[in-house]
């Protein structure tokens, strides 16, 4: 092959090396950040879809779409996740489903504190379209054609795998003020083989490791901060930052949000939300300080996420006393 065909197989390559999906919302995508997650809220169904889009000001835009659902059964967490995600000009697609399930534990030797070892199932499949993207041999010593034959001839488009996922998460009750919830993770634990020819190239592991705090300043007031680092490979991510949770009315369950995130040598990241009932929805958008600064004119990426929660109807127990008979 002629050398921009082999620079461009090269970026391809390095592309099935690299990261799985990242949100900057990453608390508000719980069952990709640790099967421990699923079930781990008060209500008794949670749904929750994120979308983001980013690096539109450089090239063809990053696009992100996630959905997720999950419930508790007989103690059990159980979590479903999809999502889809798209990149660059040859349109190289991923498509995962995953099944996620844990078991609360709480033990005498960690009194307020909640357990919840979990398991991770994933079905992944990856696309890739060859027509789209631009070879050497479409050069014909003048200009460059697009619709000039590219003479290149590849085995596979598209390639399947499963992945396997441990999770650990703590529910911990400091004070009536005070809570924690932290965990630690690791995805593709079987390093399934992602590559499109005969070479076998691995999906590296991804560890994450997050903590998250909730503090009652006042009936109205309360900070949330908390952090995250993920690292698969060679590539490592760390962001810290924190929401601020005003209560408009408790009445009606109306609640504000407003905070930053930094992200190491990369980005920060406004966001805000709001909250009425079961329904929340959250945005953010990250400004690039990395150097891809002149390129990207500092701006990064969109992101939305959408939660909706359901609560059983539970009935009034009536407890029925018999009085007295002084007779």
């Amino acid at each position: 092959m002629k050398s921009l065909t082999i620079i461009f197989l090269f970026l391809v390559h390095s592309m099935m090396y690299g990261q799985d999906i990242h949100w900057t919302q990453y608390n508000d995508n719980p069952l990709f950040q640790n099967p421990g997650n699923a079930g781990a809220f008060q209500e008794d169904f949670r749904f929750i879809a994120n979308y983001r889009n980013q690096w539109r000001s450089v090239t063809v835009p990053f696009s992100t779409n996630s959905f997720s659902a999950d419930t508790r059964y007989k103690n059990w967490g159980l979590g479903l996740l999809a999502f889809h995600d798209q990149v660059g000009d040859g349109k190289l697609r991923t498509v995962e489903c995953q099944a996620n399930i844990n078991r609360p534990i709480n033990l005498s030797i960690l009194p307020n504190h909640t357990i919840r070892p979990g398991v991770n199932i994933g079905f992944n499949y990856r696309q890739i379209n060859w027509s789209s993207l631009y070879f050497d041999n479409q050069y014909n010593g003048y200009i460059f054609d697009p619709n000039a034959p590219s003479n290149e001839s590849f085995q596979s488009n598209s390639k399947t795998n499963l992945s396997l996922g441990l999770g650990l998460v703590d529910d911990w009750k400091y004070s009536n003020r005070l809570t924690f919830h932290s965990g630690i993770s690791a995805f593709n634990l079987n390093r399934p083989n992602q590559g499109f020819y005969n070479q076998v190239v691995l999906r590296d592991v991804r560890w994450n490791i997050f903590t998250k705090a909730s503090y009652a300043l006042t009936s109205d007031w309360t900070l949330l901060p908390s952090f995250q680092y993920s690292r698969q490979g060679k590539y490592q991510e760390c962001i810290v930052g924190g929401l601020a949770r005003y209560a408009f009315s408790t009445r009606d369950k109306v609640n504000l949000y407003g905070g930053l995130w930094w992200r190491n040598k990369d980005a920060m990241s406004l966001n805000i939300a709001y909250e009425k009932g079961p329904l929340y929805c959250g945005i953010s958008y990250d400004v690039n300080f990395s150097k891809l600064v002149p390129a990207s004119n500092a701006r990064g990426g969109f992101e939305i996420a959408v939660k909706y929660v359901i609560s059983r109807f539970k009935p009034k127990q009536i407890i029925h006393r018999v009085c007295p008979d002084f007779i």
